[in-house]
């Protein structure tokens, strides 16, 4: 079976060209095709995502993408619904539901999360093998939650961020620290640096929140607005050199990876999972993947950890194809009809 999926939930506008065959142990994966186009270089003005902008740009950008593949042969149509940006949601389902219709095609509405969830779970174009039950730590610039899997496709939210997400974090403290959209990986270049230039004299001391809340949930909110004070304490930006505002960053992602390995533990405790794996663009993070897999592997060592490769953390539409042939193989999911409506607040567990 091939899918042709759109994504628009964000910045990010893709279409991929996907097929997809059931195996014995569960499903392989080709990718025929795929284009991804991101706009952050003109979000980067505002230090983040402006709605507007990107639902302009996703309707210029899809239909010279789709030139690429308006001759191509596939079953089906799948695209986002939901969560995102509504205004960039829309622009994609509009889009899918008017090759849908024109072709006579079957179209699914597909949930970013768990196609953020199924890819991460693909090795190699496979997912075979895979232990139920399953523990997904989702971690992206607008989700940070901890989602069960017991039963393919039925998922339960056992944590989850009360406030901001973790990548909002990063790109919030960035932008304090006037570094370029997004943040994130700008962040982690300078931690980077400064771990291997031994910057460990240092002023910083950042909080690491709920760490002993009892609970799987999260909170980045207080953290941000500690770095905001610290920085504003230290006299500014301005006054700092580059080694300490190397140091900073290497602080806060110090905390937040301290707060996502210290909650996964306790997620862990409390599920008994058998598979582990990561999914959203900070799974990205070199130095977070690091921590959570010494984690797994010197306390959890019966627990089956799944990394996702690079390449798929980001926002794309091969995920969204993937999710939505993994569910079409499986008969769990049946056809959309022409009210389907983007969900800014799509839940996973919905």
């Amino acid at each position: 079976m091939r899918i042709l999926a759109f994504e628009t939930s964000c910045d990010e506008t893709g279409i991929a060209l996907v097929e997809g065959t059931k195996t014995p142990g569960g499903f392989l994966f080709e990718t025929h095709k795929a284009a991804l186009l991101s706009q952050a270089h003109l979000h980067a003005p505002y230090g983040g995502v402006y709605p507007t902008l990107a639902k302009r740009e996703h309707e210029k950008n899809l239909p010279i993408l789709f030139k690429d593949f308006e001759h191509e042969t596939y079953n089906a149509i799948a695209v986002t619904q939901g969560p995102g940006l509504e205004p960039a949601l829309w622009q994609g389902i509009e889009f899918a539901k008017k090759v849908a219709t024109e072709r006579g095609l079957p179209l699914f509405g597909i949930n970013h999360m768990e196609a953020h969830l199924i890819s991460s779970l693909v090795q190699e174009g496979r997912l075979e093998h895979t232990t139920l039950p399953i523990l997904a730590l989702l971690i992206s610039g607008g989700h940070t939650e901890f989602v069960l899997m017991k039963e393919w496709f039925q998922y339960e939210v056992v944590g989850k961020t009360l406030d901001d997400a973790v990548g909002e974090c990063f790109d919030k403290v960035a932008r304090m620290l006037g570094l370029p959209y997004p943040g994130g990986p700008e962040i982690s270049k300078l931690a980077t640096q400064a771990r291997e230039t031994g910057l460990k004299d240092h002023p910083w001391q950042l909080p690491r929140p709920m760490l002993n809340s009892g609970t799987c949930d999260f909170s980045f909110s207080g953290l941000k607005t500690a770095a905001l004070y610290a920085l504003r304490d230290a006299g500014g930006i301005q006054t700092l050199s580059a080694d300490k505002i190397a140091a900073f960053a290497a602080e806060l992602e110090d905390a937040i990876a301290e707060v996502l390995v210290s909650k996964t533990r306790k997620a862990l405790w409390d599920t008994e999972i058998k598979t582990f794996v990561i999914g959203g663009g900070v799974a990205a993070n070199k130095y977070i993947r690091e921590k959570l897999e010494a984690l797994i592997k010197d306390e959890f060592p019966n627990v089956e950890l799944r990394l996702p490769q690079l390449s798929i953390t980001g926002d794309n539409a091969i995920m969204i194809a993937q999710a939505a042939l993994a569910r079409a193989l499986s008969g769990k999911d049946n056809a959309a009809d022409e009210t389907l409506a983007a969900v800014g607040n799509l839940s996973i567990a919905s």
